[in-house]
C-alpha cells in the first residue's frame, strides 16, 4: 500500500504549485529525500514541472546516455507519469491560493524563502513546522 503526498513550491506572489507523489510520502522517505537533495529552488521547480511522480529520487534529470523508464527506471532517479510512462496527457501540477490551502494531508512546501515546511495538524487547526525540525525530532535525521 502506497502512501500519498504532495510536494509544493511557493511562488513570490505566495501562491503554490504543487503534484501528487504517489510513495512512499513518510517523513522517512520523502521528508528525507526532500531535505537531503531538494534544497535548490531551480531543482525544485523542475521537479514541479515532471507533473505526477510515482516516486521520489535524489535526481530529476535523466543522465546523458541513460536508459529511464517506468518500467526499467535508472538508479537515482525519480520517475514520473508523464515523462517515465509516456502517457498522452500530463498529469495535473495544482495551483493553492495560500500555505493554509495546501497545508493539509501529507504535505511538503518549499516557501519562497528557501526551507522546507509541513503541516502538522492540532486539536485548534493546522501549524506549519519546519521539515528538518520535525525530522529531527522523529529521529530520521541528526
Amino acid at each position: 500500500m502506497s502512501t500519498n503526498s504532495k510536494i509544493g513550491i511557493q511562488l513570490e506572489c505566495g501562491k503554490i504549485r504543487s503534484v501528487s507523489c504517489h510513495w512512499d510520502g513518510q517523513h522517512k522517505s520523502v521528508g528525507k529525500m526532500l531535505h537531503e537533495h531538494y534544497q535548490d529552488k531551480e531543482k525544485v521547480e523542475k521537479l514541479i514541472a515532471l507533473g505526477s511522480l510515482s516516486y521520489l529520487e535524489p535526481e530529476v534529470d535523466i543522465p546523458e546516455g541513460i536508459k529511464h523508464s517506468f518500467n526499467n527506471p535508472a538508479e537515482g532517479v525519480t520517475v514520473a507519469y508523464f515523462r517515465d510512462r509516456k502517457e498522452g496527457i500530463r498529469p495535473s501540477v495544482a495551483n493553492h491560493n495560500s500555505k493554509e490551502d495546501f497545508l493539509y494531508g501529507l504535505s511538503y512546501l518549499f516557501t519562497k524563502e528557501g526551507i522546507w515546511v509541513i503541516g502538522t495538524v492540532f486539536d485548534d487547526g493546522i501549524r506549519e513546522q519546519r521539515l528538518e525540525d520535525v525530522l529531527k525530532l522523529e529521529g530520521i535525521i541528526q
